[in-house]
């Protein structure tokens, strides 16, 4: 069989450049699913929220036919598609993510932020699989092989190798910057910070540090004791600095 496909926005990223923003041709073998056929294109399923076969929304169960025309979408944060079948029963927009060991850095400023991060350098593909399915957490991650598993709901690539710009994507791609929440979240553990009364603190941290700030928080699980410094200070800024 013949058939003619076109992969849309972001979907891209994954493609050579000879395919990238236009419809191209893929003959293909017995009667595979489309989601196989996406996924044998360098295309996580995590990535796609809307496919159109010949003008009419599928899902990812819908066999190959010959001469189909498809479209593929990443997931919408700007347009109501309400009237079309989306892929999962809701939109995969829950602010809660887990790591992979190349992101420790990213996932310590998500907490920063007030995200709910999970992130240990020892966790293995099938722990941070399962994690995500038990808590409902979206994958972040650097390797596009994690995503292709059949038992990953919730996933992203990220494409970014650098920081700042690793967190400038998530931020953007999740539209986040109206959940942000500094000092809810342990940068360590990711446990909740609780507001903590001064007076309980003199004989825990500096002298210093005392008498400079008022207002001090506390870890729920570890017990580490966070003030707005200069970590803050910088951290509003980033905030604030206009994404490019």
């Amino acid at each position: 069989m013949e058939i003619y496909i076109r992969f849309y926005e972001e979907l891209n990223d994954f493609l050579s450049h000879t395919r990238r923003k236009q419809q191209f041709s893929v003959s293909v073998r017995g009667s595979p699913s489309i989601k196989h056929l996406i996924e044998s294109l360098g295309v996580p399923h995590t990535e796609v929220d809307l496919i159109l076969v010949n003008g009419k929304s599928v899902p990812f169960s819908y066999i190959i036919q010959d001469k189909d025309r498809i479209s593929a979408y990443p997931m919408f944060e700007a347009f109501d598609i309400a009237t079309v079948l989306r892929l999962r029963p809701k939109p995969l927009r829950t602010p809660q993510f887990i790591l992979d060991t190349h992101l420790g850095k990213l996932a310590k400023h998500l907490r920063m932020l007030g995200f709910s991060a999970l992130y240990r350098n020892d966790y293995n593909d099938h722990e941070i699989v399962q994690l995500s399915l038990a808590e409902k957490r979206t994958i972040l991650t650097r390797d596009r092989k994690l995503l292709i598993r059949k038992d990953v709901i919730r996933g992203y690539w990220v494409r970014n190798s650098d920081f700042p710009k690793q967190l400038q994507e998530v931020l953007t791609r999740f539209d986040l910057l109206n959940l942000i929440n500094p000092f809810s979240l342990c940068i360590v553990c990711n446990g909740r910070l609780e507001k903590i009364g001064k007076e309980k603190l003199q004989k825990k941290i500096s002298p210093e540090i005392y008498s400079r700030f008022e207002e001090f928080f506390v870890c729920s699980t570890c017990g580490k004791i966070y003030w707005k410094g200069t970590h803050y200070k910088a951290m509003t800024q980033f905030i604030n600095t206009p994404m490019t």
